[in-house]
């Protein structure tokens, strides 16, 4: 199982970089009350995430040489962007991560489904969903942003 642990450490690493970037978010926009609280709530499904995932990590390690997620982070995320546009944008951005987040454990899933480890399946499963439900909340929320980032003058 040598490889699991490379997917162990980039989902580790990969929601450890989503919970930093939502709370990014909610700082840099936090005039934005609904982006402020949905995404520091977000960040802490992020973070229960890392925690169901301890476990796993001791059973079957953790790669730590995952660069992807912090790449994405540092170029993306490290400081938000200002105004209607700033926002669309960020938002953007952290779709994109957990776009990561979600195929990550997507494959996961399929590890612990051919291990037969239904802790790991349970874990990949739970989490899978809720970042399906992090990405609804970004899709709507960037709509919602579109028209006035997009049409309307500043």
């Amino acid at each position: 199982m040598p490889h699991l642990s490379t997917y162990v450490g980039l989902a580790d690493h990969s929601e450890k970089t989503l919970a930093d970037s939502f709370r990014a978010v909610a700082d840099g926009h936090a005039h934005v009350s609904d982006v402020h609280f949905t995404c520091l709530t977000l960040a802490g499904w992020s973070d229960d995430h890392r925690h169901r995932l301890a476990s796993v990590v001791e059973r079957y390690g953790e790669d730590t040489d995952i660069d992807e997620p912090e790449r994405l982070h540092a170029a993306g995320l490290a400081e938000v962007r200002e105004g209607e546009v700033g926002l669309l944008r960020d938002l953007q951005d952290l779709h994109v991560l957990a776009s990561l987040v979600q195929t990550t454990w997507t494959v996961v899933a399929q590890g612990a489904q051919g291990l037969r480890d239904t802790e790991l399946l349970e874990v990949a499963h739970h989490c899978n969903a809720e970042t399906s439900r992090q990405l609804s909340w970004l899709n709507t929320r960037m709509k919602v942003a579109a028209p006035q980032a997009l049409i309307v003058s500043p």
